[in-house]
């Protein structure tokens, strides 16, 4: 006895490719899906981003399909093969969790047939869709806890009909298998570590009559890395800083604990995975210190951040044996299905989640000072995310990388004599700041450029000079608390260093930047990079710019500051001078006593 069934709307409940579900109303799969291709085809088209995925096809029942105003239909509905139909009935039987919780007149029979098991499918599915073919309706991928989930892992393992199918090129099944209802899964051959593609959700499909098409049912999971600068830190919750003051560049001084953020996406297949591997690794430079004990990681759904308990996750701190990566591991049995909330909470992790990953990082003096060799180069690091990539088989994939960007800057102040223009040593300054953040104190700044409360005084070397790096933008005021033996110190002046992070194409980063000095009046004394020593230019007592002069090769700016010096000239005329005025007052003296006894005189002579 031939049994004729209306396969399409099992193609619906599965959520699958033949039919379209709107408003419960079933749409023909000729308006739904209607492609170019064979007749007897089926298209599966490559989800946005993903790269070079081809796929597996395994029947599961053979049928005649035709096509009816009402959808496909299908008629003797059997097992593609008497084998896969135990492999399948196991699985629903044994695997799916849902089965034991079926009254025994919902459960399947002892030995049930194809069309029993088919109804069974139907029955127990759930409610699903099967979105657009191009994507842009994704449908519903199914979770693990599904009847299909169970049946498609089972039939996995199994010998497929067909593999290395190529997304959007169409497929027809040979004579052997014909027509039928199909189940396709990614090759995994199509996936590795190193290439940014995932594998799809299990499709099932009805293959026969008029050709379909449908997008595969994934995308690829991507990772963001931010900075905060400084300056735009508010001291509250990390969680709480504005979104906008999250940058891809930012500056900072040497040995200054900047934030940094990761922000990772989710497989929207999530659902369909049974484990879930996640993992940050994320490249430091050299001159980049991780800040111990200083990473937190949180689940983030629709704007609330829940904090996920450390027992969720290992932290890896960079090091030279680990060529300085940061890895952040999710570790439980399930990976990220096993995380849990800090303190005992309630912890939501779905394929809309983030997971995001806060910490703290410095520069070292290992750190690239910005404007070395005419370059704005800073200290980049790159974050790259690993993920499950196939729900069907275990393995990884890896993320596009995305990175940011740590400026620092330095600065040279030269010491020379105003008259010969030669170096000075033994000057001694001292430089402060309150930093591009605008403390309320000033602070003083190291050779390092690091700061400090207690006062650090600098001394020229035989050179004449003092060198500071790792500065961070912002004013610096320079003392001299000392000129050298025999000169007199100029008085305190201050200079900017002026960054410009803009927008350029699709990298923020340091476009610009300037040093600006203010002299206090001293510009003779005091000039923005090197005293020109051309003929000409020596013995005027005044510093004379040098052009191309306002930065070194290392990318440090200069200041050039000019001493004058105390000088006791030779007289030789001395002694005759004081002879002439001893001799001056003396005659004085002499007048003054004459001109008061001839006063005194007269009045006795009026008397």
């Amino acid at each position: 006895m031939k049994t004729t069934k209306n396969i399409a709307r099992l193609a619906i409940t599965a959520g699958l490719t033949a039919a379209l579900s709107l408003g419960g109303v079933m749409a023909p799969v000729t308006m739904a899906f209607a492609a170019e291709g064979t007749s007897g085809s089926i298209t599966i088209s490559q989800a946005e981003g993903n790269d070079g995925t081809t796929f597996k096809a395994y029947q599961i029942f053979k049928a005649t399909v035709t096509d009816t105003e009402n959808g496909k239909t299908a008629q003797d509905i059997t097992w593609s093969s008497d084998a896969l139909g135990v492999k399948v009935v196991n699985a629903i039987k044994f695997n799916w969790t849902g089965y034991s919780n079926l009254s025994n007149d919902k459960q399947l029979s002892e030995n049930p047939t194809a069309q029993e098991v088919a109804d069974f499918l139907m029955a127990n599915a759930g409610s699903t869709t099967a979105g657009s073919p191009d994507g842009s309706s994704k449908g519903t991928r199914i979770k693990t806890d599904n009847v299909l989930y169970a049946v498609a892992n089972a039939v996995k393992d199994q010998t497929p009909a067909a593999s290395d199918i190529a997304a959007g090129a169409s497929w027809t099944p040979g004579a052997e298998n014909g027509s039928g209802y199909y189940l396709f899964v990614t090759d995994g051959d199509s996936l590795g570590p190193n290439k940014k593609n995932t594998g799809t959700s299990p499709i099932f499909a009805v293959v026969g009559g008029s050709a379909v098409t449908v997008c595969e049912k994934s995308n690829i999971p991507t990772v963001e890395k931010k900075i905060l600068d400084d300056s735009k830190v508010t001291g509250g919750a990390i969680t709480g800083e504005a979104e906008a003051n999250w940058k891809d560049a930012a500056d900072s001084q040497i040995d200054q604990e900047v934030n940094y953020r990761l922000t990772g996406t989710i497989a929207d297949n999530y659902d369909s995975y049974d484990s879930y591997s996640y993992k940050f690794m994320d490249q430091l430079t050299d001159g980049l210190d991780y800040i111990n004990s200083s990473l937190s990681v949180y689940a983030l759904n629709n704007g609330v951040y829940t904090e996920i308990d450390s027992s969720s996750y290992n932290v890896d701190a960079p090091s030279e044996s680990n060529h300085r990566v940061l890895t952040v591991n999710f570790i439980g049995t399930k990976g990220l299905k096993s995380a849990t909330a800090k303190n005992g909470g309630t912890l939501s992790i779905n394929a809309n989640t983030k997971i995001v990953v806060f910490y703290k990082a410095k520069l070292n003096a290992e750190a690239v000072i910005a404007g070395a060799n005419n370059e704005l180069e800073g200290n980049p690091n790159t974050v790259t995310l690993e993920y499950s990539n196939n729900p069907m088989v275990a393995g990884t994939g890896t993320s596009a990388p995305d990175t940011v960007v740590d400026y620092t800057y330095g600065l040279q102040i030269n010491k020379v004599d105003l008259g010969t223009e030669a170096p000075l040593k033994d000057a001694e300054f001292t430089i402060t700041t309150k930093g591009d953040e605008k403390n309320a104190k000033e602070k003083y700044v190291a050779a390092d450029g690091t700061l400090s409360d207690s006062e650090i005084v600098h001394k020229t070397g035989d050179d004449g000079s003092i060198r500071l790096t790792g500065l961070d933008a912002g004013t610096y005021t320079v003392a001299e608390k000392k000129a050298p033996n025999g000169y007199t110190a100029v008085s305190s002046f201050d200079f900017t260093i002026t960054p410009t992070i803009n927008e350029e194409g699709q990298a923020y980063k340091l476009t610009k930047l300037e040093g600006t000095l203010d002299s206090k009046g001293q510009n003779n004394k005091i000039i923005a990079g090197l005293n020109d020593k051309s003929a000409g230019k020596v013995g005027d007592n005044k510093l004379d710019l040098k052009e191309g002069t306002l930065t070194n090769t290392d990318g440090t700016f200069n200041i050039t500051v000019g001493d004058t010096k105390q000088i006791n000239l030779p007289l030789t005329g001395l002694n005759g001078v004081t002879f002439t005025w001893i001799a001056g007052g003396a005659v004085l003296c002499i007048g003054v006593a004459h001109l008061i006894r001839s006063r005194k005189r007269d009045d006795g002579s009026e008397e």
